[in-house]
């Protein structure tokens, strides 16, 4: 008699992808990669001095901020992310613009891929959304050689970001236990504990991305409302709670804290080193 055994934990970690991977479908986030954080692509593929004779990873790409514009530099690319949805729309821009590079689902916790088997790990404001850090951190320096180069971009706590996902908080079921904060990953401290040993040459500089896409606190809140997966899903929450109307004078309040003369600073995180 065939007996059929389950791991309670690995269920409650698959339910919490599947979780994952519906918000980041929601909404459009090319349109956030396009027309509010572009440079940060940029900003990664040359802090990890990626050539043409790099073989690049794009951790949690998304659409393909990064892995694009390694891509256009000639590298050897693969762009994995947990969200299908997201892949898709990356391909297609490859396909219009001509550019070859791989479009891979994969679970930053678990990359489907060798040790040792990239000379380039980038990641823009990706990783730190995967739930469990240390699990994400043992990956990404896994599947890096040694010398190779890690670069990856995080959102702050205390920057606009971070500051957004704690106005979101109070709407949206409580993560489980073991789930951590993604801005952790804009701690310096953080950082250093989570990479620790597993790299070498780590260097870790905050900086700021100058954003000028929105002229008023209100469009900031309806952008981000209609097109940005975990608003939209804070937003789908706070409607089934009758408390659309508190999340909107929240969103509007943070904006306006921020907004000046029609543009916003928000603090990220850049961190680059090297493979053992």
């Amino acid at each position: 008699m065939d007996i059929t055994t389950t791991d309670p934990q690995a269920e409650a970690d698959r339910a919490l992808k599947a979780k994952h991977r519906a918000v980041w479908a929601l909404g459009d986030y090319s349109a956030v990669a396009r027309e509010v954080i572009p440079e940060l692509g940029q900003v990664l593929v040359d802090a990890a001095q990626v050539s043409s004779t790099d073989r690049v990873l794009d951790v949690a790409s998304g659409t393909g901020n990064a892995a694009l514009k390694a891509a256009r530099i000639g590298a050897s690319v693969v762009s994995s992310d947990l969200t299908p949805e997201l892949l898709e729309i990356g391909r297609a821009e490859a396909e219009r613009e001509g550019i070859e590079l791989a479009f891979e689902q994969a679970d930053a916790e678990a990359l489907p891929y060798p040790d040792a088997s990239f000379d380039v790990v980038l990641s823009c404001v990706g990783v730190m959304f995967a739930p469990h850090h240390a699990k994400a951190a043992n990956e990404l320096t896994r599947v890096l050689r040694p010398g190779g180069r890690l670069a990856l971009i995080n959102w702050t706590p205390e920057g606009f970001v971070g500051q957004l996902f704690r106005t979101l908080r109070p709407f949206v079921p409580a993560p489980r236990a073991d789930v951590q904060p993604p801005p952790l990953w804009g701690d310096e401290r953080h950082v250093r504990e989570l990479l620790a040993d597993r790299v070498t040459s780590l260097s870790l500089e905050r900086r700021e991305l100058h954003v000028e896409r929105f002229t008023t606190a209100v469009e900031f809140r309806d952008f981000f409302r209609d097109l940005y997966g975990p608003t939209a899903a804070a937003y789908r929450a706070a409607q089934a709670n009758g408390r659309e109307d508190e999340l909107d004078a929240a969103m509007i309040a943070l904006a306006e804290r921020h907004l000046h003369t029609a543009a916003m600073d928000w603090e990220y995180l850049l961190a680059t080193a090297r493979g053992v």
